[in-house]
């Protein structure tokens, strides 16, 4: 298994300005509203706050208290990795730490991984975790931006065998996978988790990968997670792995 056709890569600053037309056209008024709880946004790779402020707005609208990551542009975990992810644990809980309520985390791509990894580290304090188009299995040759991580954080590996084995795990609360399979950047094979935990599923959605950010079907699904009562979570009826 390789990375993504380079015919859909050069597809994906198009179908995700399509994507982005059709998100100004969603009708949202029939979707969940939100119960104020916080949630933390974190972007992909070479991304800031300004790639997510669609998907941090529509949290906002629906009803929730939501946070982009805080740490401007997103270069890959810098010098020690688990150092670099014990710290901004650390900063996430800050972030939150004017709320009762658990934190529900967001990340599209990498910022996926951070969210993963964050939440087993704040254990309770997170509500759930939902990744938009996130590769935690697999190998960065398996990722059309492999070029792109080494030309903003240098040669260092981003991900050692060790590493790879620790992402690939879920944490232990809700977890959802969003992924597509005409992601033109990742894999959707590396997106995909085991379900044998009943906390934890995939769902498919038609998208490209710079446009599952604000994808009509991916804050559609995100709208129903986000609503579900803690302590009461299912899986989506409509997923597909």
């Amino acid at each position: 298994m390789g990375a993504p056709a380079w015919s859909l890569f050069g597809m994906e600053p198009i179908r995700a300005a399509l994507e982005y037309a059709r998100m100004q056209m969603m009708d949202t008024t029939s979707l969940p509203p939100g119960d104020g709880h916080p949630v933390v946004v974190f972007p992909g790779l070479a991304a800031d706050q300004r790639s997510i402020a669609p998907l941090v707005s529509f949290c906002d609208r629906l009803g929730y208290t939501t946070y982009d990551w805080g740490r401007g542009l997103n270069t890959g975990p810098q010098g020690d990795v688990n150092a670099w992810i014990d710290d901004l644990a650390q900063h996430v809980g800050r972030l939150v730490s004017a709320h009762r309520e658990q934190v529900s985390l967001v990340g599209w791509s990498l910022g996926g991984l951070y969210a993963r990894e964050v939440a087993k580290i704040l254990g309770r304090r997170v509500r759930q975790v939902i990744t938009i188009g996130t590769p935690f299995t697999g190998t960065v040759e398996q990722k059309n931006a492999s070029w792109l991580y080494r030309l903003v954080s240098g040669p260092q590996p981003l991900l050692d065998e060790k590493l790879l084995a620790r992402i690939g795990t879920a944490p232990d609360v809700p977890t959802t996978s969003i992924f597509s399979r005409s992601d033109g950047v990742v894999a959707w094979q590396t997106c995909i988790q085991d379900e044998a935990g009943a906390h934890i599923e995939n769902i498919e959605v038609e998208g490209s990968h710079f446009g599952l950010g604000w994808n009509p079907e991916v804050l559609a699904i995100l709208a129903g997670r986000l609503s579900q009562v803690p302590g009461r979570w299912q899986r989506h009826a409509a997923r597909e792995a």
